[in-house]
């Protein structure tokens, strides 16, 4: 299909991003009229993952192998949960690493292998809310790209509010089969019952489906299938510019830009039709695209980088 930025949202917003991690807050103010929507990059720890995660050289099971049997640890990367805060209400974009990632299962080979985290209780997602004023009831939804343990590990932190994920993730992150694809369902809290984000047969650009999260429109969830197989990402617009919530669509923006794969997505081919997509996209809406794990993602979001291609 073709695009056109006016099938966008079209009204003018403005922004402010405020930069919060473990040592304090940075604030920027960026006036494109209102109303204002400030979105805020919450850094829930570090997490160190293999080199062949990040970069694999093998395919098929020999990449999901390598994690595991190589021996080469990659640099420690932020671990980023995203806080809307609109008019309609907080939306809390992942809820990111808690301390209890501290200690896993000493039984899956992935958790003893291949991951470690550093977190500390005030670094988590919900400590880290009360710094920048934002109670738990004001958090009106909670939207999962999906369930892998240091995007969901804060949910014990927003109890009460609506939770969003894909149907699919919730099915796969479930019971005995959730546990051994390296989920841990175990931890979600009491009562834990997200509600499922059916898309809509409506395309976002290049996105065949889409499902709208606010009245105004201008907050849109899309499937970004590949890291996971339900896997999900969320735009804001902002006029005729965007910001993407990218979560594991990539670990950096250069492996988006690149078309790289990572060592431990379910499924190659729609992994790499994602980032096709999201490339696309990138060319014909201005966007700052902000990974999960991206050490470059707090300082694009503050400043308004937008991707740029060769």
């Amino acid at each position: 299909m073709s695009i056109d930025r006016r099938t966008f949202v079209t009204s003018a917003v403005a922004a402010s991003a405020v930069i919060a991690t473990g040592h304090g807050a940075l604030s920027a103010t960026f006036p494109l009229g209102p109303p204002k929507v400030k979105i805020h990059a919450v850094q829930t720890g570090r997490v160190r993952v293999k080199r062949a995660q990040i970069a694999p050289t093998r395919h098929g099971l020999a990449r999901l192998a390598a994690p595991l049997i190589e021996s080469e640890w990659a640099d420690w990367l932020p671990t980023y949960a995203w806080v809307i805060d609109h008019a309609e209400g907080v939306i809390v974009v992942d809820t990111g690493a808690a301390e209890h990632l501290l200690s896993l299962p000493s039984w899956h080979p992935y958790f003893q292998l291949a991951v470690r985290f550093d977190i500390q209780r005030e670094q988590e997602l919900g400590p880290q809310l009360r710094k920048l004023g934002i109670g738990v009831r004001d958090v009106r939804k909670v939207v999962l790209t999906h369930l892998h343990i240091d995007h969901d590990a804060g949910l014990h932190d927003v109890v009460g509010s609506a939770i969003y994920a894909s149907r699919g993730e919730v099915d796969n992150a479930s019971g005995l089969r959730g546990r051994l694809m390296g989920y841990l369902p175990e931890r979600w809290p009491k009562g834990f019952d997200p509600k499922a984000l059916d898309f809509a047969v409506s395309p976002f650009g290049p996105f065949p489906r889409s499902r709208c999260l606010t009245e105004a429109g201008d907050v849109i969830a899309v499937p970004t299938p590949g890291h996971t197989s339900h896997h999900l990402s969320v735009i804001v617009m902002e006029g005729e510019t965007a910001i993407m919530l990218a979560g594991d669509a990539s670990y950096s923006e250069v492996q988006m830009l690149e078309g790289r794969i990572d060592g431990v997505g379910a499924d190659e081919d729609a992994e790499l039709e994602t980032l096709a997509r999201i490339a696309k996209f990138t060319r014909i809406i201005p966007t700052v695209y902000l990974p999960t794990h991206d050490p470059n993602s707090a300082d694009r979001l503050l400043q308004r980088r937008y991707v740029t291609h060769a």
